[in-house]
Order: C-alpha cells, then sequence, then structure tokens
C-alpha cells in the first residue's frame, strides 16, 4: 500500500474518530434537556420517582399550572419583562457597542489595549459584590421593581463584553472599503451604518444572541431589585420551589417554556453564531 493511501486511510480514520467524539459530546449536553422535556409532561407523582419512571403516561397538567390555569399566578407579565429588559439592553449594548469597537479596532485609539483590557476587568468583579451598592442607589433613586431599572443594569453589563467581541470582529475588515466611503462624502454615522455593520453582520449577530442570553438568565439582581411589576421570568421560576409538596414536573415544564426564546433566537442565528464566533479564526 502507497504512503498516500495510509495517510488518507489515517485521515479518514481520525476525521471518524472526532466525528464520533463531537455526536457523543452532543448526545451528553443534549440528554438533560430530553430529561427535562420528559419529565415535564409527567403527573407530580411519576416526576418524583427514582429511578426515573420513562413509561409513565404522559400529561399536560404541568404546562396547565405553570399558566394558571388552577388559579395561579400568570407568568405573562414577567415573560413580557424579560423580553423588554433582553431585547431593548441588547439593542442599546449594540448601538453603544458598535462605536467603541470602531474607535478602538478601526481607528484605534491610544493604548487600546489598556481600554481592552479594562473592558475585561469589569467582568472580574464578582456580581454580587456590587449588589448592595445597586440596591442602595435603586433605593434612594425610587427605581426599586422598576423594569427599565434592569435594563440600565444590563446593558451596563453586557456593553463591555460586546465591544470587546466586536472589536476582533471589525478589525477584520478591510480600512480601504471605510476609506473608499469618507472619499466619497460619507461620514461616521453613514459609514458605520452602512458600511461596517452589514459586513460585520455576523459578528454583530453573534454579539446581539450572546448579550441576549445573559439578559434573558439573570437571576440575581432581578431577584433583589424587583418585586411583582418587574418581576422577570427567571425569578417567576424560583417561586415554583418550595419547601413541601411535589413541584418537578411543574418546574420543568417552566423550566422548558422560559428557555424557548434562547433556544428559538439560537437557533434562529445560527449561522450568523458560527460565522461571527469563526470570524478570523482562518486567514
Amino acid at each position: 500500500m502507497s504512503s498516500t493511501a495510509v495517510r488518507t486511510r489515517g485521515r479518514f480514520r481520525g476525521g471518524a474518530g472526532l466525528g464520533l467524539v463531537a455526536w457523543l459530546a452532543g448526545i451528553v449536553f443534549f440528554l438533560p434537556i430530553a430529561w427535562m422535556a420528559l419529565t415535564s409532561f409527567h403527573s407530580e407523582t411519576d416526576a418524583a420517582t427514582n429511578p426515573p419512571s420513562w413509561g409513565a403516561p404522559l400529561t399536560l397538567d404541568g404546562y396547565r399550572e405553570f399558566f394558571g390555569a388552577d388559579g395561579g399566578a400568570s407568568p405573562w407579565p414577567a415573560l413580557i419583562n424579560s423580553t423588554v429588559a433582553s431585547v431593548t439592553s441588547t439593542l442599546l449594548v449594540l448601538v453603544l457597542a458598535l462605536p467603541a469597537a470602531y474607535a478602538l479596532s478601526i481607528r484605534p485609539v491610544k493604548r487600546w489595549t489598556d481600554v481592552l483590557f479594562f473592558f475585561l476587568s469589569t467582568k472580574m468583579l464578582p456580581v454580587v459584590a456590587g449588589l448592595l451598592p445597586i440596591y442602595l442607589f435603586a433605593k434612594n433613586a425610587g427605581m426599586l421593581d422598576n423594569i427599565w431599572l434592569l435594563v440600565i443594569l444590563y446593558t451596563s453589563m453586557n456593553l463591555p463584553i460586546a465591544a470587546w467581541m466586536m472589536q476582533s470582529f471589525l478589525s477584520e475588515i478591510p480600512v480601504a472599503v471605510i476609506e473608499a466611503a469618507q472619499i466619497d462624502g460619507a461620514r461616521l454615522p453613514t459609514v458605520l451604518a452602512r458600511v461596517v455593520a452589514p459586513i460585520a453582520l455576523p459578528g454583530i449577530a453573534a454579539t446581539a444572541l450572546i448579550c441576549f442570553i445573559f439578559s434573558w438568565n439573570e437571576l440575581l439582581f432581578a431577584r433583589v431589585l424587583t418585586g411583582v411589576v418587574a418581576e422577570t421570568a427567571p425569578v417567576f421560576l424560583t417561586g415554583f420551589i418550595t419547601s413541601q409538596g411535589l413541584f418537578l414536573a411543574k418546574v420543568c415544564a417552566a423550566s422548558l417554556v422560559i428557555s424557548l426564546p434562547v433556544l428559538a433566537a439560537g437557533f434562529a442565528a445560527q449561522d450568523k453564531l458560527v460565522q461571527g464566533l469563526s470570524l478570523g479564526a482562518v486567514k
């Protein structure tokens, strides 16, 4: 057998092995979600059995209880609050991060690497360390249980990582394209909206998706700073966990419903997410 055939067979085996490992990893990550989905269709008694009763009858009681069919609280206000806080903060982050990334990549400022390090350093502080000052500020400002307080917090929390991510995406844009637009008389807002944004769309989509996920899943600030009016979906979910009684099926149903917006956004933007996160990885 020739050396070329041996190398080809070795590459095929290596590729098949990596593919098998990828499939196994995907199954391992998918199993908890599948288990949660199956448990959500069981009764509370069947869901609490140990080991799990895989062949138990299916029912929609968990979803009925989550949506308040039995006289419980409706989840719609919490879902609407999460949507408003996540979508609005993500849009604000993109509007603010795009010019910042432009200044750090295409028109770099002095010591721009120090600026990027400062952005990352803001994520090193434990969130709980800033909880008390923020609570006192919100209390004195009369903004407790206010959804717009969460919008401001989520925007400030996601802006550093968004600027850092978009800087790496925008640095791949050819400067000649921007200079050509400027020669034609385009000003900075036009350059950002009509030249930079379309080229960096995969990176912007990846950044937006990550910021949306971070905002939608945030629990600590929402738990402490909100009450009834601005309650978000994760806070509403914690209300199903009690010290007495069975609640596993209802919690699984609520978790699945609350996870659907994130899963839908990820599925819709999966091609842009892969392009954005791999942008610049291959020269």
